[in-house]
């Protein structure tokens, strides 16, 4: 197995973050999670284009062109696929810090920036519930995060201490936990983003209250595509589960899901909606 790291290919037991580097002192890092569909990386371009725009978000030099580090994902690729047995679908994780502080090692400058990149089979079991029966959501907490924070709500960053402690609160160890702001609102999770089906309409948290995943980009795409509308709703979303018809998770581990249940709220599963975006997702 080989993954990326400053440019040059290296085995994956090597792929490590230095003691002084900001991603491990500070947890300062940018990180993206792309998968394959049909052994070919999905969406890759506008992973990219998220990746660069969060890391100038939060100053972070990407010292690669796109080029570039699509040879290296796809040189990773080939090397897993060698590995696996014919079909198997692989997540590429890619991720960004501004390298090691100088200071630690005696150094007189921090950086170069670390970019690294690996890749592992998609762990399909642990989302197999989902199609089973549907997921089941539960608000657990607060975002860390205000609405105009310093930290931006939209970006993908690896600091998930947040995530771990809302696993921590959940009442039955298969719920998804979900996250609002302080006012009940803008809820999310660790591996998706959530949206309600009301009177036929998808709608989503408002922009920039969340992080702005990919999966939210593709249910826009699908929903324009079949005729169905989608748009954001800027209002209380504890009073909006209540009037939805359907609960729909999309992430890119797993694509798109149904809940059948929020917060002890039951939802018809599988709904018309996930039905008609199921076959279209990632085509």
């Amino acid at each position: 197995m080989i993954a990326f790291l400053n440019g040059r290919l290296i085995p994956q037991p090597k792929l490590v973050l230095a003691f002084n580097d900001a991603g491990f002192v500070s947890g300062t890092a940018i990180t993206d999670y792309s998968r394959t569909y049909e052994q070919k990386l999905f969406r890759w371009a506008e992973h990219l284009v998220r990746l660069r725009h969060d890391c100038e978000i939060c100053e972070i030099e990407l010292p690669y062109t796109d080029d570039e580090l699509k040879t290296a994902a796809e040189a990773i690729l080939l090397a897993q696929q060698r590995l696996y047995p014919a079909g198997t679908e692989f997540a590429l994780i890619t991720y960004a810090t501004p390298g090691p502080f100088g200071f630690m090692a005696g150094d007189p400058e921090n950086g170069p920036p670390t970019v690294g990149m690996h890749a592992f089979p998609v762990p399909l079991h642990r989302y197999q519930r989902f199609f089973d029966a549907g997921a089941a959501l539960e608000i657990v907490g607060v975002l860390p995060q205000i609405e105009g924070g310093i930290v931006p709500h939209s970006i993908k960053h690896r600091s998930r201490l947040h995530w771990s402690l809302a696993a921590q609160l959940r009442t039955e160890p298969k719920n998804v936990p979900v996250l609002v702001d302080q006012f009940g609102d803008s809820p999310d999770t660790a591996i998706g983003s959530i949206l309600a089906v009301v009177d036929g309409v998808v709608t989503r948290p408002r922009s920039g209250t969340i992080l702005e995943s990919i999966g939210l980009q593709i249910a826009a795409e699908k929903c324009r595509k079949l005729g169905i509308g989608f748009t954001e709703f800027t209002g209380n979303w504890r009073d909006h589960f209540t009037k939805a018809s359907e609960v729909l998770i999309c992430g890119t581990a797993f694509g798109i899901a149904g809940a059948h249940r929020v917060d002890g709220k039951e939802f018809i599963w599988p709904g018309p909606v996930l039905t008609a975006l199921k076959p279209v997702w990632w085509k």
